[in-house]
């Protein structure tokens, strides 16, 4: 039942116009060598359970790239629909080129 509102809900908001929100994320650039593709290490801060510090956690994402990002850019991507088996992101901002 659920499935099947989420579903009509879904369509509803694209004969609309309108696209559902798609999570974006912020990260730099770690590795260029694909053609169109790039790696992007995002970092969060999370609050450790037991002893209440906050630990780096990362996170490394294969992004589409349109843009010509480098390694050491910063960029943000955004969700989109699976590319290839492991490229489910996109390129759709360089925030700041990498210092040279």
């Amino acid at each position: 039942m659920a499935e099947e509102n989420e579903q009509q809900s879904s369509e509803a908001a694209t004969a609309n116009g309108k696209r559902a929100h798609r999570s974006q994320k912020v990260g730099s650039v770690v590795s260029d060598k694909m053609t169109k593709t790039v790696t992007v290490r995002v970092d969060r801060l999370v609050r450790h359970t037991k002893y209440r510090r906050y630990v780096r956690r990362t996170s490394k994402f294969m992004a589409h790239d349109e843009l010509g990002a480098t390694v050491g850019d910063k960029v943000r991507i955004v969700e989109t629909r699976p590319m290839s088996a492991r490229k489910r992101w996109r390129v759709i901002e360089i925030v700041q080129k990498a210092a040279k």
